[in-house]
């Protein structure tokens, strides 16, 4: 779980990763849009209820995993680019799932750009499938975008 110690490097990989993602490829993305969020990393640790799971490398934290919402919705997913596709985020994300499943859920839930393509490809690898797909409006970055809903059925 995220102690304070941890909000700083959760908001420099959640930003970095970000920023970093094929998810805005073809987005005009403002300087504005990536000030709102930018501010919406930075106030995110100090002000979240949510759970937040980070992954650590020899005491640096390179990915973070965020519950915030539904018990079964996985809100956030983010490794640091650096160390992106090294299994990280695969780790995070079937450690929530377990989590979810421990709960008594039957299915996890969570959503993403529809141009996220590795992060749609890490989560169908780990048994997620898309079940809609269409615009929705980002609270943090003030656009609209197309999204995916993505949900994985658990094992009792």
């Amino acid at each position: 779980m995220m102690t304070t110690a941890d909000h700083p490097a959760v908001v420099s990989t959640g930003f970095a990763a970000w920023l970093s993602s094929d998810a805005f490829k073809g987005v005009d993305l403002g300087v504005d849009v990536v000030e709102r969020t930018r501010k919406a990393y930075a106030d995110f640790p100090p002000q979240t209820r949510a759970e937040v799971y980070v992954a650590d490398l020899d005491g640096e934290v390179i990915g973070w995993g965020a519950r915030d919402g539904a018990p079964n919705y996985i809100s956030d997913l983010w490794v640091h680019p650096d160390h992106q596709g090294k299994g990280a985020g695969k780790a995070l994300l079937l450690h929530i799932c377990d989590l979810i499943r421990s709960e008594g859920h039957d299915k996890a839930t969570l959503h993403t750009q529809a141009n996220n393509t590795g992060g749609i490809r890490l989560y169908e690898r780990c048994g997620f499938v898309i079940v809609w797909r269409g615009m929705e409006h980002s609270k943090s970055m003030g656009i609209d975008l197309e999204k995916v809903h993505l949900e994985k059925l658990l094992d009792a």
